[in-house]
């Protein structure tokens, strides 16, 4: 009698499936599908670090206002700078930030002047107070000076009229103190993105109940509420919704009609208790795809009503892996944020580094600077999906393309550092 063979659907421990989406392929899809909102609202400075300017913002006044000293020293005439030897000046005045000089200064006077002082009338040049000599109200320079050295002209930084930043800038800490530099109030700014969000399954529990066997905490949620909070979105908690078709269906319903964009981990994949699938084919328009890609596979991507989806698988690594290479670049596209460049930097690898070709990999790793300032990177341990702390300890992931077999002590790879995310 023949032996009957098992075909065996491709599964997320197998390297290679030909009917996985490359993980590029699978970025692009989802980025040119979302879209920016468009509302916008007024907001004191105070309020706008880390929101997105809705339109370009330009300076009324010239920064600095009035030409001033960038030294503490005396204000003079630069043409009176002697050619050789030395040169006299009598001092008839001082000038204080905020309290300018404003009586006249002869070729061969001066006025002692301080940093951010303006400059007299007439007055072009600062000789800073080391490189003088003083001799009661007279000063005596030597001919090493320079024509209008040390002065900041008004407008050298801004000049009025000059377009500070552009439409769509996410706005930071420095930005805000800029802004209040030329004496704006109030920005216009798109209106936060709303993102709802919940996870699937009986088995997940809240932190603050006691674990039952066969529980576990649902770390996932935490997770995801600490990334939206870093994109500064406004943040729907929908809390652990249980698997059966009413819960989830119900929850998908509230969360699209409250938020621009829906997040879920968990329930993406074929399981027999998983209704995500069927409920967003009832509800919406969702692609469900494997993507060639450790850790992180099955991925779902669509709308439901008005609202973006984004399903994640339910491991907690793939949860940020899959936030951070697929969802955060969209949902900062949908707040009106710039793209922007991660930074991609090569490392000697100082662990080897285990991976069949067939799929991309995102190993967590440490990297270190030397003091030549040469990169290395070393693998966080052990890389599955389900071993959060492999993520707390990294501070990078170690990208592996899909065509690698891995590295070898001493190998050159590629690192993606986390602060590039955030």
């Amino acid at each position: 009698m023949a032996e009957k063979t098992i075909n065996y659907d491709p599964s997320c421990m197998d390297d290679y499936d030909p009917h996985s989406m490359a993980a590029d392929q699978a970025q692009q899809h989802i980025l040119n599908s979302v879209r920016t909102i468009t509302e916008t609202e007024t907001v004191p400075i105070r309020q706008a670090l880390h929101r997105v300017l809705a339109q370009p913002l330009t300076s009324t006044i010239n920064v600095p206002s009035h030409t001033n000293s960038a030294m503490d020293g005396y204000a003079i005439h630069g043409e009176q700078i002697p050619s050789s030897d030395s040169a006299v000046f009598k001092q008839v005045g001082i000038a204080y930030a905020g309290r300018p000089y404003t009586g006249k200064v002869a070729t061969d006077e001066c006025v002692r002047i301080m940093t951010g002082a303006v400059m007299p009338d007439s007055t072009d040049t600062v000789v800073m107070q080391e490189h003088v000599e003083v001799n009661q109200d007279n000063i005596r320079i030597d001919a090493m000076q320079k024509p209008g050295q040390n002065v900041r002209m008004a407008g050298e930084d801004i000049s009025q009229g000059s377009q500070i930043f552009s439409a769509n800038y996410y706005l930071q800490a420095a930005d805000i103190g800029l802004i209040a530099s030329l004496g704006i109030a109030k920005v216009e700014v798109i209106r936060p993105l709303k993102v709802a969000f919940f996870s699937t399954g009986d088995e997940l529990v809240s932190i603050g109940n006691e674990l039952k066997t066969g529980q576990i905490y649902d770390s996932n949620r935490y997770t995801l509420w600490s990334m939206l909070t870093s994109l500064g979105a406004e943040i729907i908690d929908l809390g652990t919704v249980s698997d059966t078709p009413e819960a989830v269906e119900q929850a998908f319903v509230s969360a699209s009609q409250q938020a621009d964009a829906v997040i879920t981990s968990g329930g993406v994949s074929v399981g027999d208790a998983d209704y995500v699938k069927s409920t967003l084919e009832k509800l919406g328009h969702v692609n469900f795809w494997k993507v060639a890609m450790k850790p992180g596979r099955p991925l779902a991507f669509g709308q439901i009503n008005d609202a973006f989806f984004f399903g994640l698988p339910g491991n907690p690594v793939s949860v940020m892996v899959t936030f951070y290479i697929f969802v955060q670049a969209a949902l900062e596209k949908m707040m009106g944020r710039s793209a922007r460049q991660r930074l991609r930097i090569q490392a000697i690898s100082l662990s080897n580094l285990r991976k069949r070709p067939g799929r991309v990999e995102y190993q967590r790793g440490i990297y270190h600077i030397d003091e030549q300032g040469k990169y290395s990177v070393t693998k966080t341990g052990r890389q599955g999906s389900g071993i959060l702390h492999s993520m707390s300890e990294a501070n990078c992931f170690i990208y592996l393309p899909m065509g690698s077999e891995g590295a070898q002590v001493g190998d050159e790879v590629e690192i993606w550092p986390f602060d590039s995310f955030y």
